[in-house]
């Protein structure tokens, strides 16, 4: 199992990124939390088999057809057993 913490840039906020990167990790089968920075960006943890990452780090690439992704910042992380599920976490 691996985990990436990403930092999205770009129009991701008020475009439903959160809600349809819930449903986009749950489809990949990883598991993570997405919430909003007060910066503008988007943050989200994605652990998983390595080719589910990939598959969720390829959506994050594109998001929900609103939201325009400029960048994204990938950094590896230590996987938690904790993580069951993939939720919302409050802005930060």
């Amino acid at each position: 199992m691996i985990a990436r913490r990403l930092i999205i840039r770009g129009r991701v906020q008020g475009v439903g990124y959160r809600d349809a990167m819930i449903a986009a990790a749950r489809a990949c089968g990883v598991t993570g939390w997405v919430r909003n920075r007060v910066d503008g960006t988007v943050e989200v943890l994605i652990q998983g088999e390595a080719d589910a990452v990939a598959r969720a780090i390829s959506w994050c690439r594109r998001g929900p057809a609103p939201a325009r992704v400029t960048a994204i910042d990938i950094a590896e992380e230590v996987a938690a057993d904790s993580v069951f599920d993939f939720a919302v976490r409050p802005t930060v």
